[in-house]
């Protein structure tokens, strides 16, 4: 695992993942399933809504230990089947500007031997919110989430 920063603005995890790439397409696009790792824990996600789409809503509650709910509300903006997600919280559905956007997420998968390259690219709308998110956590947070997602991903492999 590697986490690197491109730009004052960007994040980015680059590791492996030891689940076969579809199943781990199959846990970034199905509610279900997304809701079982998408959250570092003690962190959890409690709902996810996903029109996968380009301009389809992506929902995301998160709540922390204490129950309190934090949504998450963006669209996708490109999709290519079991390659690339990209979505954005600068805009809400119908392409209606957000009241406040931080970023912009782009994961991309990859063959590799024994899984899948996983590499998740964080790109904020200002380098203040680049360095917030770092200050919160982005590399043990992401990092843990996308050991939650492998652990699933498993799961579906068989």
């Amino acid at each position: 695992m590697t986490t690197t920063s491109q730009s004052d603005r960007e994040l980015v995890l680059d590791r492996h993942i030891a689940a076969p790439r579809q199943a781990v397409w199959r846990c970034l696009t199905e509610p279900d399933l997304l809701v079982q790792w998408f959250t570092p824990a003690p962190w959890r996600t409690v709902k996810a809504e996903i029109d996968l789409k380009p301009g389809g809503r992506m929902l995301v509650v998160m709540a922390d230990p204490e129950g309190k709910d934090y949504p998450n509300e963006g669209v996708y903006l490109e999709i290519i089947e079991g390659e690339k997600l990209v979505w954005t919280d600068a805009y809400r559905c119908g392409w209606l500007p957000s009241d406040s956007p931080f970023m912009t997420a782009i994961i991309t998968l990859s063959d590799a031997q024994e899984g899948c390259g996983y590499t998740a690219t964080a790109r904020h709308f200002s380098a203040e919110d680049r360095e917030k998110h770092e200050k919160m956590g982005f590399k043990e947070g992401w990092n843990q989430a996308a050991e939650q997602l492998q652990e699933i991903a498993r799961t579906l492999a068989g």
